[in-house]
């Protein structure tokens, strides 16, 4: 994660991601979850309290070292990750659901974090030391907020414009998204032999709860119910780390192998699952 270029590869990425979202997207589709409260808090009660509860219940379980105990904490704290939508997609879900619950997570990590955290630190000995509003919201600002609401002036202003870009900027964020996958996951499955078994095994429980939790939560349509699912699964692995980066480089060196592990295990056991609810659209 220290290689500039990796760090700009994944910067790159999740700014072109976005961008395609805001160009694609119509502001009446990004705001559709909005105009469904029950709905809405149906999905923030799965993705912000019973995911964190899930990791409360395995660090009680676990004699986890601090290290492992800190990363689950921070990955349960961040949700919202930039790249919610494209794993989606990926598993066939709904694209405006998608997109409006990841946008709702972000702009909502900067009290959930801070909190969700404060919550942790009264239950354990975390690594990490806490963060403030301003530190999160200036993360999430420039990696998500940022390219969204430029692809929008750019469909508002110009619509030849973006008839133009909006099928070619698909194409290039796909094509940075698959890189992005070769260069990063598989030279940092070294990085799971250093946490140990049982922080495996607690790694695994999570992803498996989280998908089950946003199956069981998510709406009868199948592509509303697989996209939270992945929203619960994919946590915002960039900010957790940001955050252990704010606490110092000793504690975000402990960090991280339990990051990479989750991302490495995350993606792989939600394969079938994605497989699966795709089969179930056709």
């Amino acid at each position: 994660m220290d290689n500039p270029l990796i760090s700009s590869l994944v910067t790159i990425t999740i700014f072109t991601l976005m961008l395609a979202i805001g160009v694609n997207l119509s502001s009446a589709k990004l705001l559709a979850l909005w105009r469904r409260p029950a709905i809405l808090l149906r999905a923030l009660l799965a993705v912000v309290v019973l995911v964190p509860l899930i990791v409360i219940v395995l660090l009680h379980l676990f004699d986890l070292p601090p290290g492992v105990a800190s990363g689950l904490a921070l990955l349960a704290a961040a949700p919202g990750a930039p790249l919610t939508t494209k794993r989606s997609q990926m598993a066939g879900g709904n694209f405006p659901y998608s997109v409006t619950l990841q946008l709702t997570l972000a702009l909502l990590a900067v009290l959930i974090i801070p909190f969700t955290l404060g919550i942790f630190y009264s239950l354990f000995d975390l690594e990490i030391e806490s963060v403030t509003i301003s530190q999160v919201f200036h993360q999430v600002a420039r990696v998500q907020f940022f390219p969204v609401i430029l692809g929008l002036l750019i469909q508002k202003l110009s619509p030849k414009i973006t008839s133009a870009i909006a099928k070619p900027i698909i194409m290039i964020a796909n094509s940075l998204f698959l890189l992005l996958i070769i260069l990063l996951i598989i030279p940092s499955f070294r990085l799971m032999v250093q946490i140990g078994a049982f922080p495996l095994v607690a790694i695994v429980l999570m992803v498996i709860f989280s998908l089950a939790i946003g199956h069981i939560f998510g709406e009868a349509e199948v592509g509303k119910r697989s996209a939270l699912a992945i929203a619960c699964v994919a946590r915002n692995v960039g900010l957790a780390i940001y955050i252990a980066y704010l606490s110092n480089a000793q504690e975000m060196v402990k960090v991280v192998p339990t990051l990479i592990s989750y991302v490495i295990l995350g993606a792989l056991i939600a394969i079938p699952y994605s497989q699966w609810s795709k089969r179930q659209l056709t």
